[in-house]
């Protein structure tokens, strides 16, 4: 009888070649029997034979070749894990390593410190591309950051405010100071790699200042000013953002020093019927969606020419923030980001 080629049969022909020899054992045949009437190999039927009386039926079937998973790896799979939750949960100058950010020799360090086990830069790509980790951009948090406090707001502290602004039926209003200056960078440039673009522009320094505020509704109030943030300013502001509003005004702001001055806390108090102050945790700015629009805003600003006076950086500003004005949907989408997703 020809023997079967098993590595062309599929796995349940496989199995059930496998099952039939252990039956025919079972019935009293013995394996020279087994071989000649399956046409199987001789050795096959006494691994098979031993598979079974050690696993039973699951000794039968059919595994997959090739390496096992973590076969030939420098660390364990649970090492793995943990130098993962180390990258993910810490950065590298937490964990006392001369580094500012997850690079591939950090990640090299922190193994050999943790495991004694040195391995290669190359073989360290590797294995970030089997956890699919990437190369990304880290997002900036102060040091003085209380993460109590940010937990209070989010779980306590907000939920109040939206709370007591749906039985005064006001409109929440997320509001920040910026400013756009011809100077900065905002946007990037394809060019060929090693030839760095040059962006002409006027040597002059132009700026423009701007308040503005967002809600989860897509709406936007704004208004430009030269030099620094005062008191003043802030309630030419506050004046004209209850005058745009029929409903109460609830204002959550930051704590720029100037938000917490005497003449606007007066202000806020004279017109407490149309328009009351929040304030965010210290330090936090990526839980304020305004910083969204400022985002969208300078963003917006690199993709027009450059400008070569005043004037133009003006237009610049205005033309980007009355499209935005026409587009709540923009606005609306920001709320989605997870670090502002709770004031959607």
């Amino acid at each position: 009888m020809k023997k079967p080629d098993l590595r062309r049969c599929g796995k349940e022909a496989k199995e059930a070649i496998r099952k039939s020899a252990i039956r025919m054992l079972e019935q009293g045949k013995s394996q020279t029997e087994v071989c000649e009437l399956l046409g199987v190999n001789k050795n096959s039927v006494s691994s098979w034979k031993k598979k079974h009386q050690k696993d039973g039926i699951k000794g039968l079937k059919e595994r997959p070749k090739g390496k096992t998973i973590g076969a030939f790896r420098l660390i364990s799979q649970e090492q793995e894990k943990q130098i993962q939750k180390l990258i993910t949960d810490k950065m590298p100058d937490q964990l006392k390593l001369p580094f500012a950010l997850w690079t591939r020799k950090a990640i090299k360090e922190v193994i050999e410190r943790e495991y004694g086990v040195k391995i290669a830069l190359r073989t360290i790509s590797d294995y970030l591309k089997r956890w699919g980790y990437t190369p990304q951009k880290p997002m900036k948090r102060a040091y003085e950051q209380n993460p109590k406090a940010v937990e209070r707001w989010l779980n306590k502290d907000y939920p109040a405010i939206k709370a007591r602004a749906k039985k005064e039926k006001a409109t929440i209003h997320w509001g920040d100071e910026t400013a756009v200056k011809n100077q900065c960078q905002y946007g990037r440039s394809y060019a060929p790699k090693g030839q760095t673009p040059v962006q002409v522009h006027t040597g002059k320094r132009l700026s423009l200042n701007m308040i503005s505020t967002v809600t989860n509704q897509g709406l936007i109030r704004f208004m430009t000013y030269s030099g620094s943030m005062t008191s003043k300013v802030m309630i030419k502001f506050l004046n004209r953002l209850i005058k745009s509003e029929t409903q109460k005004i609830y204002l959550i702001l930051d704590n720029l020093k100037v938000h917490h001055s005497k003449p606007v806390k007066a202000w806020v108090e004279k017109h407490s019927d149309k328009l009351s102050l929040f304030f965010l945790p210290s330090y936090s700015p990526e839980r304020n969606p305004d910083e969204y629009l400022n985002s969208d805003l300078k963003y917006g600003i690199s993709q027009k020419q450059m400008p070569k006076n005043q004037a133009e950086l003006n237009r610049n500003v205005f033309s980007h923030m009355r499209l935005l004005q026409n587009r709540p949907e923009r606005i609306i989408k920001y709320f989605n980001h997870e670090k502002i997703r709770y004031a959607s």
